[in-house]
């Protein structure tokens, strides 16, 4: 434990993997399930767990608790009709799913999107991100007892809703981003609005990190929590915040820029320890790095211009054969979408690639061992997973 010294004579001996060698008849361990709840960060997955005393001995993730076969859904659905699937594979972050899915399909078709398009799309992109990063904040002060900062996270959190709801009609999914472009152009006063709220949201974050990140229980419980080692990078596929913690400046925006990116300032936020803190505040100081991207996006993005380029008749589309991969940079990590058409009206195959399945899974079941169980939940939302992008 981080807590103090302890004698470690008292766990069980390590199996050669090293893992604990675990005998049920012993009656020395007790065998609980964490989860699954539903709202939280973690959401609709369940931890099984075997403890001693209150230290996890071991793990096993499991899903199949909101499973609704989004991939396999794609295949029998003409392309313009897989958009109300997509974006519900990752529900805080429907528009990252609508980018992926409409750049494969462009990149298939030869699509040219035009440039106003491309700025919305960044635009929309940062949005969506900031949106996630305000609700995973409170779901992870919640996971260690404070709710205060939860609070304040999620009302900036709605003030984003409303810009949404007020570009695209929808709070939560969208369905905004289409191949070609984007469905409209900014309303009238959008501009204004939207920095009104980023003046919100970096006055509100000075309070956050005064009262959680200073905080000197939430730094006892957070640091040396759930130490990812830099050699673990590429061997467990981690990205985003959980790599960039370990110093490892993973970020797709800056190793393979798409849309409006290599024309926007700024550098990926890393850190060292690599502890549950040091995620969490590469996490916080990475969304004041997302409202300067918004106030530049704003400033660049031409008033006039096409935000949708013109298509044939999409219930009658037919791509060309072929296939792609297309990736973004979401608050997780590398979002993927590997794509292959046969020539028809129906996608061949749609295979995601959320940065949840890695981190939530062997990740987690590696840096659970040894744990408290108090600070499971808080190790689990420092990784930030949605499960829905596992169960695909």
């Amino acid at each position: 434990m981080k807590y103090f010294e302890e004698d470690r004579s008292k766990f069980p001996p390590k199996n050669a993997d090293g893992s604990f060698q675990i005998d049920p008849e012993s009656h020395k361990f007790t065998h609980i399930w964490q989860g699954p709840q539903h709202p939280g960060i973690t959401g609709n997955m369940s931890l099984e767990l075997i403890i001693q005393g209150d230290e996890v001995m071991q793990c096993e993730t499991h899903v199949g608790y909101l499973h609704r076969g989004f991939e396999k859904l794609m295949e029998r659905r003409k392309y313009i009709q897989c958009f109300p699937l997509v974006c519900r594979i990752c529900v805080p972050e429907p528009d990252f799913n609508e980018y992926c899915f409409a750049a494969g399909v462009e990149e298939l078709a030869g699509i040219h999107v035009p440039e106003k398009a491309l700025w919305i799309r960044t635009l929309v992109l940062e949005m969506a991100r900031l949106a996630s990063y305000l609700m995973w904040m409170g779901g992870a002060a919640g996971s260690l007892g404070h709710g205060l900062p939860g609070q304040w996270t999620n009302y900036l959190r709605d003030y984003i809703l409303d810009r949404f709801e007020e570009l695209t009609g929808g709070r939560i999914y969208h369905m905004y981003i289409l191949p070609g472009g984007v469905r409209n152009d900014l309303p009238e006063g959008f501009k204004q609005r939207l920095l009104d709220v980023l003046d919100d949201i970096e006055r509100v974050m000075k309070d956050v990190k005064t009262v959680m990140f200073n905080n000197a229980v939430f730094k006892k419980r957070t640091q040396g929590l759930g130490v990812i080692d830099p050699s673990w990078i590429e061997p467990y596929g981690i990205t985003g915040p959980n790599a960039r913690a370990a110093g490892i400046p993973l970020d797709v925006r800056k190793d393979s820029p798409y849309l409006k990116y290599p024309e926007l300032d700024f550098e990926p936020v890393v850190g060292i320890e690599s502890d549950a803190y040091t995620r969490l505040d590469v996490r916080r100081r990475d969304l004041l790095v997302t409202v300067d991207l918004i106030r530049q996006i704003l400033n660049k993005m031409p008033e006039n211009g096409e935000y949708m380029a013109p298509l044939p008749n999409v219930l009658n589309w037919e791509i060309p054969r072929g296939e792609t991969y297309v990736r973004a940079e979401c608050t997780r990590g590398e979002y993927g979408y590997y794509m292959v058409s046969d020539g028809s009206m129906y996608p061949r195959r749609v295979n995601v690639r959320g940065p949840s399945y890695t981190h939530a899974v062997a990740l987690m079941e590696k840096l659970v061992v040894g744990v408290n169980i108090a600070d499971v939940a808080a190790l689990m939302t420092s990784l930030h997973t949605y499960p829905p992008e596992i169960e695909r």
